[in-house]
């Protein structure tokens, strides 16, 4: 499948995705050389994090007429709720952090920046800008944990870093990834070139906050 779109806001964000790769949290992660105290940080944020992140794709299935879409959006939902979090939750338990302590994690000031940009492209535009505003943290984690496979294949085994690498690495997750992209490319479609230029832009806008979510993970900024 053609994919136009995707492949123009992922080159409009080619640099900031660049620079992820020498960011000291995913070289740490890489090298199996960071901090638990800095990951375990990271992974509360994150968590708190896919709650909002979870409620952008909920304003999907109340932003789209097709009924296709709507089930897509719901679906992800679900996926981020009772999937993605997983990962974190299996950490969790390594850690001896309970669910009910996550929860009540209070987000960054960065994390907040992020999650209000998202939610309010959410609230305020359609479903292709929805897509838009989503699919950076999806497709860059699957970047990330493939480059890291590539040039440290040992990462994939590691004893606690291991499991991070291997699951935003996996067949499925860029199956799941393959069903944001086609979606993308069906909501775009026939947008003029001022809509895709604004699709571009907040995929933009989203790479750069997720950029600013690794500082603030490396930092343990709150």
């Amino acid at each position: 499948m053609a994919q136009p779109t995707t492949n123009r806001l992922l080159a409009a964000a080619k640099d900031i995705w660049e620079g992820y790769l020498q960011h000291p949290f995913i070289r740490g992660l890489a090298e199996g050389s960071l901090a638990v105290e800095k990951f375990r940080f990271y992974l509360l944020q994150d968590y708190v994090y896919l709650f909002d992140y979870a409620k952008v794709f909920a304003q999907g299935v109340i932003k789209a007429r097709d009924p296709a879409v709507m089930r897509a959006f719901a679906a992800y939902v679900g996926n981020i709720l009772n999937g993605e979090m997983d990962i974190h939750k299996g950490y969790m338990a390594r850690m001896g952090i309970t669910q009910r302590q996550a929860e009540n994690v209070r987000p960054s000031l960065k994390n907040q920046s992020y999650t209000a940009y998202m939610r309010a492209v959410a609230a305020e535009e359609g479903p292709a800008e929805i897509m838009a505003a989503v699919l950076s943290c999806a497709l860059s984690y699957e970047y990330i944990a493939k480059w890291i496979i590539k040039e440290y294949p040992k990462a994939a085994q590691h004893n606690f870093y291991g499991e991070w690498v291997r699951s935003y690495a996996s067949e499925e997750y860029a199956k799941d990834n393959h069903e944001l992209v086609r979606l993308m490319e069906q909501l775009s479609d026939g947008y003029t070139e001022a809509q895709l230029q604004r699709l571009e832009d907040i995929f933009v806008d989203c790479s750069w906050f997720e950029g600013t979510f690794w500082d603030m993970a490396w930092d343990m900024e709150m």
